[in-house]
């Protein structure tokens, strides 16, 4: 059975009827024990680091026994990856909310100065879904959309490159657009341009023509939609549905000094996507993340993506539907969102080969194992759910979700990613 199969029902998410209702959580008998009372967690201003900071609004971190975690904002990728390698302790952060690979990377000194070495523990999947490709208003009618009307005219109908932007380099959002265009038949390695672009540029960008496309997070394509500067080209919950988008991971030192503290962080931020994911509490959650010190976004821009509401522009259908929608806990299927698959960093890492990235760390399939075998924590993820009363029946006693599919009807076996990598019709030489 597929990752993308059917859904079938509402949407069922086990302990969300006992969230609290005030920001302050009971304590926990499960808190004691735990060796510190603080952890410095960087996230950026998108719904995936949601879960973050729910975990301090509503009091799940001081119910398990972390009363003084913080939640710092981070400017960019590349500020949360220098304070991560600074560490708390020296005014950066013990790590956060990462899109992937990015802790492979940490781990190997892939994208760190002077290739220092930070250690690195996956925790935790903190989302799936909650991202869009969008596409400029100079591009409206050109058919681009999830299957590009036009490929060619991407390639050469403008008199120029075609410029698709992202956040960060060789990570999810450049994978997402880089899989859509492909998929397309269309090459982003020869026949476009890409640029890196901090989200906050995004509508500046858009404004004065100097990109066409941009991938990243909440709120932002819906914000680009309703101030009229573009449209949605794809939802990546169209891309891959319940896709895996971003994670915790904290440095390892930390984890070593500080199990029970870990387990008591992995349990707050469970509590967290439990009470993200019931859509009655969907409201009372754009109202926190919405404020100054969070996204500093209007309740409108976000309230609706959080309902799978979706104005996609362009003459395209809207969408409607909860199952579109940003979720932490669990999907449609049954099936742990949370819960870091193994499979879904295999795939990742796979895709870092497909377009030749970091050819020193990521050699060959066989070393992206092992490495995944190094960083990937999904034994304390066990162990503090099923501390946290979590139902063994949302437990998951294997490491892989499965074979995933893909819009275009390409399949990822992680029991056979050669065999994925072969079937590609574009990819790095």
């Amino acid at each position: 059975m597929t990752a993308t199969s059917t859904a079938v029902g509402a949407l069922v998410l086990k302990g969300c009827t006992t969230a609290p209702e005030t920001t302050t959580a009971s304590p926990s008998p499960t808190a004691t024990g735990v060796e510190v009372d603080t952890i410095k967690l960087g996230y950026l201003p998108i719904v995936e680091s949601a879960p973050l900071i729910i975990a301090k609004e509503k009091g799940f971190f001081a119910k398990h026994g972390l009363p003084n975690a913080e939640v710092s904002k981070q400017a960019n990728w590349a500020s949360a990856r220098d304070n991560v390698v600074i560490g708390a302790a020296a005014g950066g952060t013990d790590g956060g909310q990462w899109q992937m690979p990015m802790p492979y990377l940490l781990n190997e000194g892939a994208i760190t100065t002077n290739n220092q070495k930070v250690p690195m523990a996956l925790l935790l999947k903190l989302n799936t879904q909650g991202n869009g490709i969008a596409i400029s208003g100079a591009q409206k009618g050109k058919g681009v959309h999830l299957n590009i009307k036009d490929p060619n005219y991407i390639k050469t109908g403008l008199g120029r490159k075609f410029k698709a932007a992202f956040t960060f380099p060789k990570a999810n959002q450049d994978f997402w657009i880089r899989y859509w265009l492909a998929a397309n038949g269309i090459d982003p390695d020869k026949d476009i341009e890409l640029l890196t672009v901090p989200p906050a540029e995004t509508v500046k960008g858009m404004q004065n023509g100097t990109m066409d496309a941009f991938s990243t997070g909440d709120p932002w394509p819906y914000r680009i939609v309703k101030e009229d500067i573009g449209f949605i080209g794809a939802l990546t919950a169209q891309v891959w549905p319940y896709h895996p988008e971003e994670y915790l991971a904290i440095r390892s030192d930390w984890v070593e000094k500080n199990p029970n503290a870990t387990k008591a962080l992995l349990k707050a931020v469970m509590e967290a996507q439990q009470w993200c994911d019931d859509f009655a509490n969907r409201d009372e959650l754009v109202k926190i993340v919405s404020q100054r010190q969070y996204f500093n976004a209007p309740v409108d821009v976000l309230l609706a993506p959080y309902k799978g509401q979706y104005d996609m522009g362009d003459g395209q259908p809207k969408i409607n539907d909860p199952k579109m929608a940003v979720m932490y806990w669990k999907d449609p299927n049954g099936n742990s969102i949370s819960f870091p698959y193994k499979s879904h960093d295999l795939w990742f890492l796979t895709e870092s080969i497909r377009w030749g990235f970091h050819k020193e760390t990521i050699k060959d399939l066989t070393t992206a194992q092992a490495l995944i075998d190094k960083v990937n924590r999904s034994d304390l993820w066990r162990e503090a759910a099923k501390e946290l009363g979590v139902p063994a029946t949302d437990i998951p006693t294997t490491d892989s979700r499965g074979v995933e599919k893909f819009f275009d009807g390409v399949e990822f076996d992680p029991a056979n990613p050669q065999k994925y990598l072969d079937s590609l019709k574009i990819k790095a030489a």
